[in-house]
């Protein structure tokens, strides 16, 4: 039954049940309303004395019921009910009938009195179903398996589907055999995993990889949640973990999945009721179903998680989930291939450049760069456009990476002025710096909570960084910094710079107390592993005397000094590109890095605005902390 339909039913129930109570209530006061009882003898006196006006007669019960004179209702209750009564009555002229009810009426009533109970029972059944998310066949069926079965018919997805995580379709690829032709690996004795364990943080693709499995071996797929398995009553997970494997024995050779099973799967007793509560006992109803598999039985378990620590140490043993794959972010040609997964079927451009976005979305998850895909064709649509172009894939990541551009806010000329000088002092410094990566872009338009940025675009996916980029990407980030003070003073520095400053000691941190890039202190890491940053007193399990911290907090402080300095001397010496840049960015508002190399070496200025042409609208600001940012889209090491 849908749950429109649900709703209705209820509501109809409970609304007749009040109806219903409302008519008995009305009833009842209606035979509390006669407050005199008579003896036949005293309702002879009654009618003898004409205070009765009328009356009714009640062979079948045994009852005289009527109205006096005052209007107040009588009865008389005797066994002496013949003729004698109707001779009375007439004897005296009051008027009077003989009922017609008879004694089916009495089985009515007792219908119409147990009515109400059986109503609420049948509320309350229907309510207790609905919180048990209903079920199939029978009141008691939220035992029954939550688990989806999708067959090769129903969406099917291969590999050709996934792209950007070869090893682990490499990885994925035996089960897939082993699911097309069992007797290969079982006629040499092999056994093929029973479980595994897809990890990865959100957005990879593992949900994507299981389906794509199923859709290569042709099998059916059945998918379902670890929170689907967790209830509040005792034993109703473990009834679906059973469930779920016999209907997964009788669709053999099949895939399960299990998607977030951290939500299920999670260390044994660590909670507070011991080994009793219900999520323990599912997951020893779910150690015990994939220990029992044997391997020609044709079910493969695929599991996800984004936190493989907390899995239980069983889970993880030989015969159970014995292969864990890893699901990373996708590097460059990961990346590029993915883009074109979800271009296909869009009208894209002939000149993009996939390469080129590929090479300026380091860091993106497969989710990531589907939402950039998407948001690429919803401004080509906004803009009226009939083919998406490279304009709006600039736009959409830069959307995304620092938020929308914020056009409507007003900003005063000193505010726009000093943006300008911070944002080419980060430009200029990165320009000059040996081991600074190039720029893409510098612009003064608000985004996000900055009020500008200069982006970076690294030619490749860096895993690791060398002493020499560290020192040039601390002093790029504080030449916004340095420009405000040589520029407007000391006095006229503003607060723009807290989000470079606080990434120029969150690098000089790392790079004396994890990486070990300080003479003074030597390889030795001090890294809090509870707080993720230096601490003064605690360091890999025994105190940091006061000398050391405070040796370590004067190396931290001797890098983020140095870098401010560098970038210090690199404006003071460069002084006519750093202004002849800021006057551009004020005049233009964003320069890529191809338009600024040809400002500064050769003067010329460019000859658009921005790809948009016409006149330059107005440009809004905010009262910012993070004016500086460097919208770097490289994530931090």
């Amino acid at each position: 039954m849908k749950k429109n339909n649900k709703n209705i039913v209820v509501w109809s129930l409970i609304i007749t049940m009040f109806l219903i109570m409302m008519q008995v209530s009305s009833n009842t006061i209606k035979s509390s309303s006669a407050p005199n009882e008579y003896t036949f003898s005293q309702l002879e006196n009654e009618v003898a004395s004409s205070k009765i006006v009328e009356a009714e007669i009640n062979e079948a019960e045994g009852l005289i019921t009527g109205e006096t004179s005052d209007g107040k209702r009588f009865k008389a209750n005797t066994s002496r009910i013949d003729d004698r009564a109707g001779e009375l009555f007439d004897k005296y002229n009051v008027p009077y009938e003989y009922s017609k009810v008879k004694g089916t009426n009495t089985l009515a009533a007792m219908f119409i009195n147990i009515l109400p109970l059986l109503l609420i029972i049948g509320v309350s059944m229907l309510i207790f179903r609905s919180m048990q998310g209903g079920g199939r066949g029978g009141a008691m069926s939220f035992g029954k398996s939550r688990a989806k079965m999708l067959t090769e018919n129903t969406n099917r997805v291969t590999f050709e589907d996934v792209a950007g995580v070869e090893s682990a379709k490499e990885d994925l690829k035996e089960v897939v055999e082993f699911l097309e032709d069992p007797s290969r690996f079982t006629r040499l004795g092999a056994r093929i995993p029973t479980g595994a364990l897809l990890v990865g943080p959100p957005g990879t693709g593992k949900t994507l990889l299981a389906r794509a499995v199923a859709g290569e071996a042709g099998v059916p797929f059945f998918t379902i949640s670890g929170s689907d398995f967790v209830e509040m009553f005792v034993g109703v997970g473990a009834s679906r973990v059973r469930d779920m494997f016999a209907d997964a024995r009788k669709n053999a050779p099949c895939i399960i999945f299990i998607d977030e099973i951290d939500a299920v799967g999670r260390h044994r007793g660590v909670g507070t009721s011991g080994g009793h509560e219900e999520r323990e006992q599912t997951l020893n109803q779910l150690l015990v179903e994939m220990d029992g598999f044997q391997g020609d039985e044709g079910v493969i378990i695929i599991a996800a998680t984004n936190r493989p620590d907390v899995l239980d140490k069983a889970l993880l043993r030989p015969g159970r989930f014995d292969r864990q794959i890893e699901v990373p972010y996708p590097d460059i040609l990961g990346r590029e291939k993915i883009l074109e997964v979800h271009m296909k079927g869009k009208p894209i451009a002939a000149d993009l450049d996939v390469k080129y976005i590929a090479r300026g979305t380091p860091g993106f998850s497969g989710a990531d760069l589907m939402n950039l895909v998407n948001e690429a064709a919803l401004l080509s649509a906004r803009r009226n456009k009939l083919k998406i172009t490279m304009r709006e894939f600039e736009d959409a990541r830069d959307k995304v990476l620092m938020g929308a551009e914020r056009r409507s806010l007003s900003m005063t000329d000193e505010e726009r002025q000093n943006t300008a000088y911070h944002e080419a002092g980060h430009a200029i410094v990165g320009l000059n710096m040996k081991g600074s990566l190039p720029i893409h872009k510098a612009t003064i338009i608000p985004r996000g909570r900055a009020l500008g940025m200069v982006q970076y675009m690294p030619e490749r996916d860096q895993i690791s960084q060398s002493r020499e980029e560290m020192i040039a990407r601390m002093a790029m980030a504080m030449g916004g910094r340095a420009a405000e003070e040589i520029k407007f003073g000391y006095d006229k520095v503003t607060s723009g710079a807290s989000s470079d400053i606080e990434q120029v000691t969150r690098i000089a941190t790392a790079m004396v107390t994890e990486w070990g890039l300080s003479d003074a202190i030597g390889p030795i890491a001090f890294k809090d592993t509870d707080q993720q940053s230096f601490h003064p007193g605690i360091g890999r399990g025994s105190a940091i005397s006061p000398e050391t911290a405070k040796l370590i907090e004067s190396e931290i402080r001797r890098f983020v000094t140095e870098a401010h300095e560098t970038a210090l001397k690199i404006l003071k010496k460069k002084k006519k590109d750093w202004t002849t840049l800021a006057e551009a960015l004020l005049e233009y508002e964003t320069l890529s890095g191809d338009e600024i190399t040809v400002l500064l070496s050769d003067g010329i200025k460019p000859k658009r605005y921005d790809g948009k042409g016409g006149s330059k609208p107005e440009v809004s600001a905010v009262p910012s902390t993070k004016k500086g940012a460097l919208g770097n889209p490289q994530p931090e090491s």
